[in-house]
């Protein structure tokens, strides 16, 4: 199906009709923007107990004089289709966020990386005293918090290929921190990739793309735009100009200015090393050295990725439910030292296992997967010689993997699926596994006392 075309918003929404689509943290922000803006809301969502309408309602299109679609809705469902067809305006929060922001946007998108690389940017401009706010995908909403946003203000958005599905601009700085095979379930790979590099499409000549000299698909978004370039990645690359790199294996340097250490680094993994260099090439104009240094020593990183929870009986327990794509496990196993048991399943996004046959060879003694995707990867992995059980649920895939574990060992939840066949979201995911190492930890404990 081909993709939407994306729209402008009005100036002001004052005097119409508007139905949001999609009561999640994005679709509820767009609902009192558009509230506040002046316009009557229907809200709309696929459960009923969450909106007015749901949206298999296609009558709602007689009343409305437009949509604005959260990007968690897919853009093919009947509602939508009949809006193009009847030529009902479709607009993205996104959009209307770039339409309406009176201060500079750096936006940050990529298929892995991208949260952490915009909470350490966050984190570095604030540390330097630069006014600045975050939102976008994730996790906060950036349309409710216009009012607060001045000329001074700097604006750190994480975009994802979804909020772009409908975007007419591009940030003023814009980084892509990698493009590998994503959401092939709802995207067709060459419309993700070009989803991507619609960040940079509508840049001119006085904006900056952030880019990895070392990822040929993200490196690609330099044609696209006239955007001065800064560059990151790990070696010296054949550049006229680069930002951040790290060379000669130990030393993050900026323009040839040494910054730290790479072992000073908390986050763990190559992964996490390039979203500190994205960070640093990202900030380079904005905020002194020495404060971006500091940042990088004491950032622990974001939650539920490569997340220690806790050790019990000398088993490490790690959360890496952010981890939805084989890619994202591939990092977590390179990243986790020793022996491991590992965690796997959720919902399939039909993207290859393949990538993670090295890794589970050299260092993981058991894969324990459970979800949707766990009895076809079951039988895909035992194929292939690897020792895997489908436990069939999240509870019982836990259970067995911490009475499997030994001490010394690391039993990493790395799912390599979406966390949509049992939970929200990949948050609620990691949470529930919090909850059960605690309870695990607790049993293990009056175990002992007795």
């Amino acid at each position: 199906m081909t993709l939407p075309l994306p729209v402008e918003a009005p100036d002001t929404f004052s005097g119409q009709t508007i139905a949001v689509l999609g009561m999640g943290i994005e679709g509820r922000d767009a609902a009192r923007f558009a509230t506040r803006d002046g316009a009557g809301v229907i809200t709309v969502d696929q459960h009923p107990e969450r909106a007015d309408r749901t949206q298999d309602d296609l009558d709602l299109l007689g009343e409305v004089d437009g949509i604005i679609a959260s990007q968690g809705v897919p853009y093919n469902i009947p509602l939508l289709v009949e809006a193009n067809r009847r030529g009902v305006p479709v607009y993205g929060p996104m959009q209307i966020f770039l339409e309406r922001c009176p201060a500079p946007v750096i936006g940050i998108t990529g298929s892995a990386g991208k949260t952490t690389t915009t909470t350490l940017v966050y984190e570095m401009l604030s540390s330097a005293g630069v006014p600045c706010i975050v939102g976008g995908n994730i996790g906060q909403g950036l349309l409710g918090q216009l009012p607060e946003i001045g000329l001074d203000t700097t604006v750190v958005a994480e975009i994802s290929h979804s909020q772009l599905l409908r975007t007419t601009r591009s940030p003023h700085l814009a980084a892509v921190t990698n493009i590998t095979p994503n959401h092939l379930d709802q995207f067709s790979w060459a419309d993700y990739q070009a989803l991507k590099l619609r960040i940079v499409r509508y840049q001119s000549s006085l904006d900056t793309v952030v880019l990895p000299f070392e990822d040929e698909l993200a490196r690609n978004a330099a044609d696209f735009t006239e955007a001065s370039q800064r560059w990151f990645g790990l070696g010296r690359p054949s550049l006229p100009w680069y930002c951040a790199v790290w060379s000669d294996g130990r030393d993050i340097l900026h323009n040839e200015h040494h910054v730290m250490s790479v072992d000073e680094l908390l986050i763990p993994g190559e992964h996490n090393l390039l979203n500190a260099l994205a960070a640093l090439a990202i900030v380079a104009d904005r905020v002194p050295r020495d404060v971006a240094a500091q940042v990088l020593r004491s950032f622990n990183g974001v939650p539920h990725r490569l997340e220690l929870v806790a050790e019990v009986d000398g088993v490490r327990f790690i959360n890496d439910s952010i981890a939805t794509t084989p890619e994202r496990t591939l990092a977590g196993l390179r990243a986790t030292t020793g022996e491991i048991v590992l965690m796997l399943g959720g919902r399939d996004k039909n993207l290859p296992l393949d990538p993670l046959m090295t890794e589970l060879e050299r260092h993981v003694s058991q894969v324990v997967l459970f979800g949707d995707a766990a009895s076809e990867w079951t039988a895909w992995l035992s194929r292939r010689g690897i020792n895997a059980f489908d436990a069939g649920t999240f509870d019982s895939a836990f259970s067995c993997a911490a009475r499997t574990a030994r001490s010394g060992q690391t039993v990493l939840m790395s799912p390599g699926g979406t966390s949509f066949d049992a939970y929200p979201n990949f948050e609620a995911r990691g949470q529930h596994f919090r909850d059960l190492v605690a309870q695990w930890a607790k049993d293990r404990s009056a175990d002992d006392d007795r």
